[in-house]
């Protein structure tokens, strides 16, 4: 079974984001996501600076059975890139939710409204049980 944390909100195509501060939202996939990849052994990150809108795909993920579409969970700037993700792009099948995160972004507009557009942790439960 995959591990799905409470503290964060999902998105229907399987990302999640963490509020750090401010306005920014952390972003990555979920353990469920890199579970169906398999071994991940690349990542295309977007620019830095760049100007996202909800839905819109910043990179792809490539894993030795496919190559799968990053798509944003929210509205924004992309303030942050992980750049470790370069040289160990499988962190994001060993840690998902701490080394593997992916970007992070300034939300545009108000946060918690953003936010309240994604999934619950007990919505994408259901949504991938």
């Amino acid at each position: 079974m995959s591990e799905i944390r409470e503290q964060l909100v999902y998105s229907e195509d399987h990302e999640w984001a963490l509020k750090v501060e401010g306005n920014i939202v952390r972003i990555g996939i979920t353990d469920h996501a890199q579970c169906q990849l398999g071994d991940i052994v690349f990542v295309e990150l977007p620019e830095a600076g760049s100007d996202v809108s909800a839905g819109d795909s910043i990179g792809s993920i490539e894993s030795v059975k496919t190559v799968s579409e990053l798509y944003c969970p929210v509205s924004g700037k992309i303030t942050k890139l992980n750049g470790d993700l370069e040289a160990q792009p499988e962190l994001v099948n060993s840690e998902p939710y701490e080394g593997g995160w992916i970007v992070e972004i300034e939300v545009e507009g108000d946060l918690e409204e953003a936010l309240a557009k994604l999934l619950t942790a007990e919505a994408y439960r259901a949504k991938v049980d």
